[in-house]
């Protein structure tokens, strides 16, 4: 049974997918026809709290723009590199599934500036020496010429998302990582329409309607679809595996990732066991460009395997706690079930609601360095192999516990380290 702050949360999702949709109309219109409506540039903010959908990471947040473009339309867009571990541009057609991505250390930056992407020094400069543009365009991109595609090829439409990501600003206070968003101005049949990034984000509870109506189930069609198709029927609980598909559920180009279904018992925790990969923490002051690491990223998140398939708490690298030889123990549990854990290498992730009768734990590796590649999810997909074979050390070993059997002897009372 879902419970009704599920509900809550969906028809809040459903009401706002249904206004990505009219918003799209408004592209395409000269100033005059929308006197009453804002033309603002990302109206739609989505992170953990606002439009927590298709699995998002709670340590990134999500501003989405919405346009219609026609043969030899764009979008230019001028912004400053956020202080941040990672930010991206990635444009979706409406079946939510990645057209293009362009991320911070391919956008080329403008004449007299730096990219601290590209350039540890850089993050030193100020803000006007950290600026960039980019152009979306209706056919093939060139990514040296800071390109993105907006639409694919196949699409009857010419309805879009472009969707700008940034991961663990230096300031957790400021999502967009202590700059602006960027300005975007619309190109459209000979028309130049400047849109200013809007002053807040739009409430979807404000919207009601027939378009929000035939949203709903094409936003339901669409994302449940793409969910039961990640982890069909069959597969194994506690079990790490290679999703057969992220199609349709906004993925970053960037990331890859395992999942395991889970089920909720009292009594009973999961405790998950593996290698941690190093990576830049920007936090701490090292440069993403550091060449120690092995991805940019990785994190642990625990979802609901319900639409509007909320993330319920992310772990991310720089939150995990580590032991001595570098291995992270996660128990995800519900606080019914652990109340505390004296052991300091052991980081624990809650269970959330309890009633909801599906989980899924996702691992998230973001760019792993060409040397830490063959160890890498990215690798076990490219490969189709077994990535318990290919990772080593490095996968996943989950296993559902007693938690009184946690408790008293630890994680090494519930995971077998010599198993597989």
């Amino acid at each position: 049974m879902v419970s009704t702050s599920s509900r809550s949360v969906r028809a809040r999702i459903v009401a706002t997918v249904g206004f990505l949709f009219a918003a799209v109309t408004t592209t395409v219109l000269p100033p005059a026809a929308t006197a009453d409506t804002p033309l603002c540039a990302w109206r739609f903010m989505s992170n953990e709290n606002v439009l927590n959908v298709a699995f998002p990471d709670s340590n990134a947040t999500y501003w989405v723009l919405p346009y219609a473009l026609g043969p030899g339309d764009s979008i230019e867009l001028s912004g400053t590199y956020p202080a941040a571990r990672y930010f991206s541009l990635n444009t979706y057609g409406t079946n939510f599934d990645t057209v293009d991505t362009l991320r911070d250390n391919q956008i080329v930056p403008d004449p007299g500036s730096g990219n601290p992407f590209t350039d540890a020094s850089a993050r030193a400069l100020p803000d006007a020496q950290r600026q960039w543009h980019a152009t979306l365009v209706t056919g093939p991109a060139d990514h040296a010429r800071n390109e993105i595609q907006a639409l694919p090829a196949s699409q009857g439409t010419p309805v879009g998302f472009l969707i700008i990501r940034v991961y663990v600003p230096d300031d957790a206070a400021s999502p967009s990582g202590g700059v602006p968003l960027p300005e975007a101005t619309m190109r459209i049949g000979g028309t130049s329409v400047p849109r200013q990034p809007c002053a807040q984000p739009f409430d979807p509870n404000s919207y009601t309607g027939p378009v929000a109506q035939i949203a709903k189930a094409g936003f339901d069609q669409v994302i449940a679809g793409a969910a039961s198709g990640a982890f069909p029927g069959g597969t194994p609980e506690a079990v790490f595996v290679n999703p057969a598909s992220s199609s349709g559920l906004f993925p970053n180009g960037d990331n890859k990732y395992l999942g395991t279904a889970l089920s909720y018992q009292p009594g009973r925790i999961v405790v998950v066991r593996g290698k941690a990969p190093d990576f830049p923490d920007t936090r701490a002051g090292v440069p993403a460009t550091d060449p120690d690491q092995q991805v940019r990223y990785w994190s642990m998140c625990q979802n609901d395997l319900v639409s509007p398939y909320p993330v319920v708490a992310c772990a991310a690298d720089f939150q995990t706690a580590l032991d001595a030889s570098g291995y992270y123990t996660y128990a995800v549990a519900a606080p019914a079930d652990l109340t505390a854990v004296d052991d300091p290498t052991v980081t624990v992730v809650p269970w959330g609601d309890t009633t909801v009768p599906k989980k899924v734990l996702f691992l998230r590796y973001m760019l792993p360095t060409p040397e830490f590649y063959p160890q890498s999810i990215q690798a076990s997909q490219a490969t189709g192999t077994d990535p318990a074979t290919v990772m080593g050390p490095y996968y996943p070993r989950a296993v559902y516990c007693a938690a009184d059997t946690f408790v008293i002897g630890g994680w090494d009372a519930c995971v077998d380290e010599t198993a597989g």
